[in-house]
């Protein structure tokens, strides 16, 4: 397929090194960065949320409560 884009300068730079490097055309480079790109989410790992059990916490079923043991008397 053929078609026109515009690169952004720090693409261009990117594209312009590898070509460089490999001693290939601008399509084969603009061809791999893309590649590398599209696979690099393939090996990412899910995110997992780690949490702890902190014990018995803040009865927080009687809010005027909890904020008087979390914050003293003074609080109200």
């Amino acid at each position: 397929m053929r078609t026109t884009i515009t690169l952004a300068d720090d693409v261009a730079a990117a594209v312009e090194k590898l070509r460089r490097e490999r001693g290939v055309g601008i399509s084969e480079a603009v061809n791999d960065l893309v590649r590398s790109g599209l696979n690099a989410g393939d090996s990412a790992r899910p995110f997992r949320q780690k949490s702890h059990d902190l014990g018995s916490g803040v009865d927080v079923s009687n809010v005027a409560e909890a904020i008087e043991t979390l914050d003293g008397p003074a609080a109200r």
